[in-house]
C-alpha cells in the first residue's frame, strides 16, 4: 500500500467510491473471489455500461485491479485489493507504552477497562482515579468475575501515583476528562455512562461491553505500531 493511499484524501476516496449501493455491492461480491466485468453485471443484474462506469471508479480509488485471463486473452478479471480496505481503519498511535485507565473514583469503569486491556491484548495496563473510593464497586468485581476477569478490590489509586510521562492515558469517564487539566492530560476521551449511578447488574454489564467494544476497535491501532 503506498503512502497516498494511506492519507486522508485516499480514505476519502475510497469512502466516496463505496457510497454507492452498487460499488459496495461489487466491493462485497470480489471479497471472496475475483470476476469478470460481465459475471459481475449478471450477478448483480446490472447493465454493463454501469458496471464498466462503477470498476472504473473503484479502480481509480484503488480498490480494485484488473487482470487479463491467462486462458482467454481477450477476457479481464477484477480482484479486490484488501489492503485498500484496511487503510480505511484509523491510524496506529505510535510510541505507545502502558495504558492507563482514569475515571473519577477508580471503582468500576477505569478498573473494568485495565482487566480488559490486559486480557485481550496481554498488554500492560493500570487504572487511577482524580478522586478514588476506598475499594472497586462489588457490582464491578462480581461483572469481571463473570467474564472470566479479577480485579483486586481494594486496589484503588490516584492518578498521581500511576500516571507516568510515556503512558496513554485515556479518561473513561465524562469528569475525569474534564478534571485533568493539569500536567496528567488524558489523550483519548471514552464518554461511557457511569454504571454506579444505576447500581444494577444490567448497567455494569452495559459498561464492561461498551468497554469491551472500545478495546478491540483501539487495540489494533496501538498494537501494530509498535516495533
Amino acid at each position: 500500500m503506498n503512502a497516498e493511499s494511506g492519507s486522508l484524501a485516499g480514505r476519502a476516496r475510497i469512502h466516496a467510491a463505496l457510497g454507492d449501493p452498487a460499488r459496495l455491492a461489487i466491493v462485497d461480491a470480489l471479497i471472496l473471489g475475483d470476476a469478470s466485468p460481465g459475471e459481475i453485471a449478471r450477478t448483480l443484474d446490472l447493465p454493463t455500461n454501469l458496471v464498466a462506469h462503477h470498476v472504473k471508479v473503484l479502480t481509480e480509488a484503488g480498490l480494485v485491479v484488473r487482470g487479463r485471463s491467462e486462458g482467454d486473452r481477450r477476457r479481464t478479471y477484477l480482484r479486490l485489493r484488501p489492503e485498500a480496505l484496511a487503510a480505511l481503519t484509523p491510524p496506529p498511535l505510535p510510541g505507545v507504552g502502558r495504558v492507563v485507565f482514569v475515571c473519577t473514583h477508580n471503582s468500576a469503569r477505569s478498573q473494568l477497562a485495565a482487566a480488559l486491556w490486559k486480557h485481550r491484548t496481554r498488554s500492560a495496563a493500570a487504572s487511577a482515579g482524580t478522586k478514588p473510593a476506598a475499594r472497586v464497586h462489588p457490582r464491578a468485581v462480581a461483572v469481571a468475575h463473570r467474564h472470566g476477569l479479577a480485579l483486586d478490590p481494594a486496589g484503588t489509586a490516584h492518578v498521581s501515583a500511576v500516571v507516568r510521562d510515556e503512558d496513554l492515558v485515556i479518561a473513561v469517564c465524562d469528569n475525569a476528562h474534564e478534571d485533568l487539566t493539569g500536567p496528567v492530560r488524558p489523550r483519548l476521551h471514552w464518554s461511557v455512562p457511569d454504571p454506579v449511578r444505576a447500581d444494577t447488574d444490567a448497567a455494569f454489564e452495559a459498561a464492561y461491553a461498551d468497554l469491551a467494544d472500545r478495546i478491540d476497535r483501539l487495540a489494533p491501532a496501538v498494537i501494530d505500531a509498535r516495533p
